[in-house]
């Protein structure tokens, strides 16, 4: 498998032997930056039982319900989203391949108060995770990642992660296929 460094938009595949790591076991990160000074991403296939109705009851009126995701274990009580649009979000920051993080809320609870978004416009989530200086290299050198390019472009905010993890280790062969049906807790074997 070709080696990869990591860059602003490409995927964090947590390998397999990560499985005691309650936030990163079988996830796959969207890299938003990656610096000399660290790097931050967003877990893309954690739902959490939470709609961002549930968590801003003023959008509990629209025709569209969010699902929240755990973005990882950084200031899970702050809401993060990325999304496609930054012709109507001011402020975007462009991750890569038509993929914006952040931005004016204002706007987009004024979108989301109009029914003028949808599920595949823009994805939110409770937390990022973040790796200081040289952290992320570290865990790729102990073989936690394995970084792919992000092959599904700004598709990814609207496409079903579930089983991006599994799919992946299926893609990947060898030794990773066992890993792609074993249960995600070990007991249950």
């Amino acid at each position: 498998m070709v080696a990869l460094k990591p860059s602003k938009g490409h995927l964090l595949i947590a390998e397999p032997s990560i499985i005691g790591d309650v936030s990163f076991n079988r996830s796959v990160v969207l890299l938003a930056d990656h610096t000399d000074q660290g790097s931050i991403g967003f877990i893309l296939n954690k739902p959490l039982n939470v709609n961002l109705s549930d968590l801003i009851p003023q959008f509990s009126n629209a025709k569209t319900s969010f699902k929240v995701y755990n973005g990882g274990p950084v200031e899970q009580d702050n809401l993060y989203f990325i999304h496609k649009i930054p012709h109507l979000v001011p402020n975007s920051i462009e991750i890569s391949l038509g993929i914006f993080w952040g931005g004016d809320f204002s706007s987009v609870a004024k979108l989301l108060e109009e029914d003028k978004l949808d599920k595949d416009d823009i994805k939110f989530f409770l937390g990022y995770s973040g790796w200081h200086a040289n952290q992320l290299m570290e865990e790729l050198s102990s073989n936690s990642w394995i970084i792919v390019k992000n092959e599904f472009k700004e598709e990814i905010i609207s496409k079903s992660c579930k089983s991006i993890w599994r799919n992946k280790m299926m893609e990947f062969g060898g030794e990773y296929l066992i890993w792609s049906n074993a249960p995600e807790d070990p007991s249950h074997n």
